[in-house]
């Protein structure tokens, strides 16, 4: 009788391996697409020192590089640096999340992102950046790259292909004046597996190429420093089916980012990190309980295990930022103690 084979249906993306590990007790900051978005959220809910596109959600690798050098620079938006459209003021620089009614409203947002992210610079332990567009606009008037629209007309706008070597004589520079301002940071690299539509799915293709050409010659220029993460891999081969793409067609659906969120922890996290990570989901899972009877003896313990749990983690592990969750704790015991 033949022996029947075990049939595989689909391609497993094969992890870097070798890469320093992703601890609790380092310091992050992602800049870039959404992909950096949502890993940095789950990086936030796990509890890691991270701060997350201090200038809103990026796409090209020229204004990801202009923001990691004005944060470097610790620029101070004015006036000047802003322009008025459909009744916001607006930075060309900056993700609409940042617009707002006035200028002093909106700069005052914007420079204070700006200033939290270089204090925080220099004591990078890792720097994550993710490219989702190879295409970039430049304004017809000013001549520069913007990271947004806006929604301003297009004829104001020249939209072109970056080449791979102008991505990589606009990074270098800029790692450089990194490594010598955070000299123990590492960088990761990753391409966004958010398919641009409106370019075409050929441009599309063309523009991802592009960005995978350009972060494997800044590899090959840092091998020590700079690393890559195949998360544009994991969802075009591993993730080969619809059900993994949100109702757009182009956007990761929650499930496919869960699992780029496993794969990150495979190739990052050592078995202490995912034991402490444990422990603090058991905490936000106990958090989430609702008791049938808030006002009873039994819930009150059940918090004071809880505030004894965070106390012990506060301790053992001073870098964990858990005050929220403690205060969440105490305030509800307060409440469930005078009814």
């Amino acid at each position: 009788m033949q022996k029947e084979t075990q049939m595989n249906f689909r391609t497993i993306v094969e992890l870097p391996t070798g890469l320093p590990p992703v601890s609790h007790h380092e310091r992050l900051m992602l800049m870039g697409s959404c992909f950096a978005g949502n890993i940095g959220e789950r990086l936030t809910q796990a509890k890691f020192r991270v701060d997350v596109n201090p200038f809103g959600t990026l796409y090209n690798p020229l204004s990801v590089a202009k923001a990691i050098g004005e944060t470097l620079d610790g620029k101070v938006y004015g006036a000047a640096d802003l322009f008025a459209h459909q009744g916001l003021w607006h930075s060309p620089m900056h993700h609409g999340c940042f617009s707002a009614a006035t200028p002093e409203e909106a700069l005052r947002g914007i420079n204070l992102r700006l200033r939290q992210a270089t204090e925080e610079l220099p004591m990078l332990d890792w720097l994550m950046l993710t490219f989702g567009t190879a295409y970039v606009y430049e304004g017809k008037a000013s001549g520069e790259v913007v990271s947004n629209c806006h929604k301003l007309p297009e004829r104001e706008f020249c939209r072109r292909l970056l080449s791979v070597e102008e991505i990589v004589e606009n990074c270098v520079p800029l790692i450089e004046k990194l490594i010598r301002r955070a000299p123990g940071v590492r960088i990761l690299c990753t391409v966004s597996p958010i398919r641009h539509l409106r370019d075409g799915l050929h441009a599309n293709q063309l523009s991802k190429a592009t960005l995978l050409l350009a972060i494997e010659r800044l590899r090959a220029a840092y091998p020590s420093r700079l690393f890559y993460f195949p998360a544009y891999e994991i969802v075009l081969d591993e993730l080969r089916d619809y059900r993994f793409t949100a109702d757009d067609m182009a956007h990761p659906s929650p499930v496919a980012v869960g699992y780029l969120w496993q794969r990150f922890g495979d190739t990052f996290f050592t078995p202490a990190t995912r034991r402490l990570l444990a422990e603090i989901e058991e905490v936000e899972k106990a958090l989430a309980h609702k008791p049938f009877h808030p006002e009873g003896e039994a819930y009150q313990r059940f918090l004071e295990q809880i505030v004894l749990k965070i106390e012990r983690l506060i301790e053992k592990y001073p870098y964990l930022d858990l005050q929220k969750e403690k205060q969440v704790c105490h305030t509800r015991l307060n409440l469930s103690q005078s009814t």
